[in-house]
């Protein structure tokens, strides 16, 4: 199995929001320089929210200035509304992730926006597309984020056509990549497949990427699933940390290098370097104050080299 799986690293934004420690700028830049380091090519460096409500995320000016443009590698900055959007076209992200949620619970909470109202939004940034540039020259690309798709911590269960309807109603809008999350972490592998087999056929043009959480220790298993369905782009957080401030008992996002371990193990392609990934867990660790939850942080990698 030769196949190539591209691994998101969103450490830096979705580990990092959650924390109790807040983390300067300069040392985000430097988780950054780190996983690239690593192997990271796209990497979710920044989010553009509001630092009142998101206070590890403050700084993402400072933390791109920090991270001159690099040639062959794309930094994302995640963004909830127009405002963040117009924030991050005056920085260098090369691309930009729109977060979004398939239940009007999570929206409202989360965004203060129903589902309607969202696309609504969306709809609007891809309509001022053509004319926006940003700082380093063409608009960034775009793509986005549905948050709780398996499960919502304020509407409970999300079903299969709930799904695909909103995959349908953005991909009509020219969104290339769309993202599909489970932000609580209650996915089980049999319910990965039937919603990306939905997702794609709603959105047969679009690429589909997955995002899982291991608050109930599925998160591996529904990365297989999602991988056996077709899936080529996982993201994942290095040392297995994050969470969601917005939503209630959602813990840590699946491990960067607990997922590339099973992936090489298996013989999938993923560009990432095994040891150095570990050494990055371990150090994240020590600047949050307390020991990165991945299982390779602990265990190491096999066969020892």
């Amino acid at each position: 199995m030769s196949r190539r799986i591209t691994i998101v690293e969103v450490g830096p934004r979705d580990g990092l929001q959650n924390e109790k420690a807040i983390l300067e700028p300069a040392v985000r830049a430097d988780l950054v320089r780190r996983l690239e380091t690593a192997g990271a090519r796209r990497i979710e460096a920044v989010s553009f929210v509001h630092p009142k409500y998101v206070p590890q995320m403050a700084g993402a000016e400072e933390v791109m200035a920090d991270l001159p443009h690099e040639e062959g590698r794309s930094r994302i900055g995640l963004v909830l509304n127009g405002k963040g959007y117009d924030r991050a076209l005056g920085t260098t992200v090369d691309e930009v992730n729109v977060a979004m949620s398939v239940t009007d619970g999570f929206g409202l909470k989360n965004q203060g926006l129903t589902v309607d109202q969202q696309v609504e939004m969306l709809a609007g940034i891809i309509a001022g597309r053509a004319n926006a540039g940003s700082a380093s020259g063409a608009a960034p690309s775009l793509s986005a984020t549905l948050s709780c798709v398996w499960g919502c911590p304020f509407d409970g269960e999300v079903g299969v056509d709930q799904v695909a309807d909103l995959v349908g109603r953005i991909a009509v809008l020219g969104v290339e990549e769309i993202a599909l999350a489970d932000t609580i972490g209650v996915g089980d592998p049999w319910a990965v497949t039937r919603k990306v087999e939905a997702a794609r056929k709603a959105a047969p043009d679009a690429t589909l990427r997955l995002h899982f959480h291991d608050t109930r220790n599925t998160g591996l298993a529904n990365a297989y699933a999602g991988i056996e369905a077709g899936v080529s782009i996982l993201d994942a957080s290095v040392g297995g940390i994050g969470g969601c401030p917005f939503a209630p008992g959602a813990t840590g996002n699946i491990a960067t290098e607990d997922l590339v371990y099973m992936l090489e193990r298996a013989g999938f392609e993923t560009g990432y370097d095994l040891d150095q990934l570990i050494e990055s867990a371990r150090w994240i660790g020590e600047k949050i104050g307390r020991p990165a939850p991945s299982a390779l942080s602990r265990a190491g990698g096999w066969p020892r080299t």
